[in-house]
């Protein structure tokens, strides 16, 4: 999830389902992925800090689960450095599911579009099995830096 914000507090809740939930519309972006937690363990955390007190994504343990995040409020606080109130919220909502593609169920938020419009990163999600203290993180980690070419 990318915030409006720059620094500030936002309002996250965690709802654990053990099938798919119906689509509540008051949000102003909503959008559904897959991901796949072998250890059962799918924490929400913040940027550059330690998991937030919120239940573990996977939790009907190890395997596939689908996950809908919903946001609202991105635009009304866009990149300020420092906002005291908390504008915006988000739901993360869980439940088993096998694989599908990404899948965006409503976007009317200008702060998404601007994200959308932009090249997605490099980013690498790290699970237990990418973590450079083990052999498969290690042979990860060299295929994916020889995707990109660094082959320092």
């Amino acid at each position: 999830m990318t915030t409006g914000i720059h620094t500030g507090s936002v309002q996250v809740t965690v709802e654990l389902h053990a099938q798919r939930p119906e689509v509540t519309a008051d949000w102003e972006e909503i959008a559904e992925i897959s991901c796949n937690s072998p250890s059962g363990e799918a924490l929400v955390t913040y940027f550059m800090d330690d998991p937030a007190e919120l239940p573990s994504l996977g939790s009907q343990g190890p395997g596939h689960y689908r996950l809908r995040i919903h946001a609202r409020g991105r635009d009304r606080a866009v990149d300020q450095t420092l906002v005291d109130d908390v504008v915006e919220s988000y739901l993360i909502q869980s439940w088993p599911a096998a694989h599908q593609d990404a899948l965006l169920i409503k976007a009317t938020d200008a702060y998404a579009a601007q994200v959308r419009a932009q090249p997605a990163d490099d980013t690498i999600v790290i699970d237990h099995e990418d973590s450079l203290d083990t052999q498969t993180g290690r042979e990860r980690d060299i295929l994916h830096r020889a995707e990109r070419g660094d082959y320092a």
